[in-house]
């Protein structure tokens, strides 16, 4: 079935109603937030990557001007706390568990990576607190660091855990590996692929910031953070950290700028400020610098892909083996275990008939910050992967990329497809929005522009990317639906908003389904002591399933109204009709409408007890499978072959992220997504050095894609909805840089074959290029 664009502006080009206010500085930001009475605080950190922590003088600190406190981790642990866990586990080979490596607020015995905070310094001014952390002495043994991958996996790297031999957290295995030998025993070509994925920083536009304040009366935190869900960061900080009741901790969520999964994590900065704010009877605030976001924000990526795609004579797919080792960083972040394996797991599979697939993948412990969901979360690993090798396949076996991937598409008839790697798709037409999208690229007329290019000197390439994610994470979530006095509409959800437009698509989507203006509806988020205790904003899943929940939550209000309407009017429910924003008794004149039915409710008398509460309730919704977003991204470059230059010329892109609620955001979505998607091919990459300090600490040596780097996006769409949610959506977050990563890879290789470079590490850049380039004229 084709989806449908459900258009809640006036019209398909309607703005985002956020926009004003935060473009005109009337946000608020956790930073433009002040407390009475506040105090600020400065951190001291690790200046090595991995050392033993003999002691910290913190002596000379605490008799400097305007200094309230001075805590070490070790304060910490005689006071009590704990450790920030993660919130997922899994079982890993032979049902060996995840080392669980939670992380300390502050260090205790050893330092990890490089920043790790040792000591919290609290005074009367931020610039107090700075120049007392200076004067903090951490007595530090300098151990051998291994902060990536490989060496951490190398013959006698030093250990970070001791529970962890070899530095493996997870040994993690999933698939049929008997058919994927013998399907490969078997094949006619086997592509194989070896990729380093680079870790990045997510580099949000607002740092994170927090405010610790403890009520001594009433034994109760509260902690004022950008996060990405309050409910997660309250739990894990009140049993992991504080051994208290969740309800003994309050969590409050401003305006966020940008998370892209880094505000995920209950941080330990986060911990520190409460237990301090404690200690000085004041509340604690604290802001990152952009040093303190490169060093301790939870990075992306980070690992080596490894693939082998068995195919037939006739170039149909048979099996695909994966390796994977990823590089989670000194400590287990909240979800590690799941972006790490199940996340790339169940895209494997992506838009392709594949018969038998299986993967390995080891979670390995570095002397690097840790490492954290980042748009796309372990899915955009696996498609680059499968896009890597369908190239591969289609240069090994002489069959046309294009009509490689034609032969293995998924058809439409084959709905509800089972894939070998137990997802469920629910819908797609894969092939065509593939040929959209190479319309779209003007795939055919490249020949020509090619030419063009290399009678100019020039070296072009145009690369595709069929994908297929996975959106939805955990597939439940509840919201709550209030009617309240003032005659508004309030929705109290959990998922947060952290630019993705949450105040342009939810009042809209209650104010359609009760026929109301969406000036009357309230959203309320970001305070855990209003909205139900949910799953963040993660996973591409807010509307997808907070949007659902909500759906269901006003079909519920509509309903109860339905049944107080004929109390109300003497009539049989059956006989009550809702039509925009009033019920009606069916062929009288008797009417209400639904917000002064709801006035009505709270003083009617004789309701039964189900219909008390009025037409207030509390809705959850439950969905039976995940949701499958998908499309084609064609992307064209240039290369100066003189130089190395490399510049994105062309981009087209065609996605099915279902009923579309907000063409605007949902285009927004994408752009953003390419744009971070084709940063780790321009540039991208966090570096360490073989000592564990960070080579990559600014903007002047992590270069993130500028407006210049990009052309003109072409977007399109062909919205498939999805039969398995009632507002037919799939997550649209992240779909971009599924397209986005493979098509700029594929499109650099390609301009660099005609000079017999087959392969080129992440990022692309000039020099990297350049050099391929001379060993490419040479062979």
């Amino acid at each position: 079935m084709t989806g449908v664009e459900l258009r809640f502006g006036s019209s398909g080009n309607a703005l985002r109603v956020e926009d004003d206010a935060l473009l005109a500085g009337r946000g608020r930001f956790t930073d433009d937030v002040d407390v009475p009475g506040q105090a600020h605080a400065a951190f001291v950190r690790a200046p090595l990557g991995h050392a033993a922590l003999r002691g910290v003088d913190a002596g000379a600190a605490a008799k400097m001007p305007g200094v309230l406190g001075v805590f070490t981790g070790r304060d910490l642990a005689a006071d009590g706390l704990g450790a920030i866990p993660p919130a997922a586990a899994l079982a890993g080979r032979g049902g060996r568990p995840m080392v669980a490596a939670p992380m300390p607020p502050l260090a205790i015995e050893r330092v990890r990576y490089v920043g790790e905070p040792i000591a919290i310094v609290v005074a009367e001014t931020q610039a107090q607190a700075q120049a007392a952390a200076d004067a903090v002495v951490a007595d530090l043994a300098e151990l051998p660091a291994a902060a990536d991958v490989e060496r951490a996996l190398a013959s006698g790297a030093q250990v970070l855990w001791p529970e962890a031999p070899g530095n493996v957290c997870l040994d993690w295995t999933d698939g049929d590996a008997q058919a994927v030998d013998a399907a490969f025993a078997g094949a006619a070509h086997v592509a194989r692929v070896r990729v380093l994925d680079t870790r990045l920083a997510p580099s949000a536009m607002e740092p994170r910031a927090a405010i610790g304040a403890w009520d001594e009366g009433a034994g109760r935190y509260t902690l004022v953070a950008g996060t990405q869900g309050v409910a997660v960061v309250r739990r894990l900080l009140a049993e992991g950290v504080f051994k208290i009741a969740p309800q003994k901790l309050r969590v409050v969520t401003h305006d966020v700028g940008g998370g892209f999964g880094m505000k995920v994590q209950p941080y330990s900065e986060y911990a520190a400020v409460l237990y301090a704010a404690r200690r000085v009877g004041r509340p604690v605030k604290w802001r990152a610098t952009r040093l303190e976001s490169f060093l301790t924000d939870t990075h992306g990526r980070d690992g080596v892909l490894e693939g082998e795609l068995a195919l037939d004579a006739q170039g149909k797919i048979l099996a695909l083996r994966v390796r994977t080792f990823v590089g989670i960083g000194a400590y287990t972040s909240t979800f590690a275990a799941i972006f790490a394996t199940n996340n790339t797991k169940n895209c494997l599979s992506s838009v392709y008939v594949i018969p038998a697939i299986q993967i390995d993948v080891k979670m390995v412990f570095t002397n690097a910050a840790p490492l954290g969901p980042y748009r796309g979360a372990g899915r955009p690993e696996a498609i680059l992967l499968i896009e890597r090798l369908l190239d591969a396949a289609a240069r090994a076996s002489g069959i046309d990329r294009v009509e490689l991937r034609r032969r293995n598409f998924i058809p439409p008839s084959a709905m509800p497809y089972k894939a070998p790697n137990g997802m469920i798709y629910d819908s797609g037409e894969f092939e065509a929005g593939m040929d959209k999208a190479l319309a779209l690229a003007d795939w055919q007329g490249f020949p020509a522009r090619r030419a063009a290019a290399e009678k100019a000197g020039r070296l072009r390439g145009i690369g595709m990317c069929c994908f297929l994610e996975v959106a939805g994470g955990i597939l439940d979530e509840t919201v709550d639906l209030r009617f309240e006095a003032d005659g508004k509409v309030a929705l109290r959800t959990g998922v947060q908003a952290i630019g993705q437009g949450h105040l342009s698509t939810f009042p809209p989507l209650i104010a359609a389904r009760l026929g109301i203006d969406a000036s009357q509806v309230r959203l309320v988020q970001g305070d855990s002591d209003e909205v139900p205790a949910g799953t963040p904003s993660v996973a591409s899943r807010s509307m997808m399933m907070a949007g659902s929940a909500t759906a269901v939550a006003c079909d519920n209000a509509i309903e109860k109204g339905r049944a107080i309407a004929a109390h109300l009017f003497e009539a049989a429910p059956a006989d009550v009709e809702f039509a925009e924003g009033r019920f009606r008794v069916t062929g009288t004149d008797r009417a209400i409408g639904i917000l002064e039915l709801a006035r009505r409710a709270r003083t009617l008398e004789g309701l039964p007890a189900a219909l008390q509460g009025g037409l207030d309730n509390v809705a959850k919704f439950v969905s039976p499978q995940m949701s499958f977003p998908n499309g084609c991204h064609v992307c064209e470059v240039e290369i100066d072959p003189e130089t190395g230059a490399l510049a994105v010329v062309g981009y087209a892109a065609v996605d099915d992220v279902g009923n579309i609620v907000h063409p605007t955001i949902v285009d927004g979505q994408i752009h953003g997504g390419v744009a971070q998607g084709l940063g780790q091919v321009l540039g991208e990459h966090v570096v360490y050095g073989e000592d564990g300090q960070l080579l990559t600490a600014s903007f002047m040596d992590y270069p993130m894609p500028r407006a210049d780097d990009l052309p003109p996006l072409r977007i399109g769409h062909h919205s498939v909805a999805c039969t398995t949610n009632p507002l037919g959506v799939k997550g649209a977050g992240e779909s971009g840089v599924a397209g986005s990563l493979p098509s700029g890879v594929n499109a650099v290789l390609d301009a660099l074959a005609s000079r017999g470079v087959e392969h080129l590490e992440l990022p692309m850049t000039p020099a990297r290029i350049w050099a391929a380039l001379q060993k490419g004229d040479r062979a």
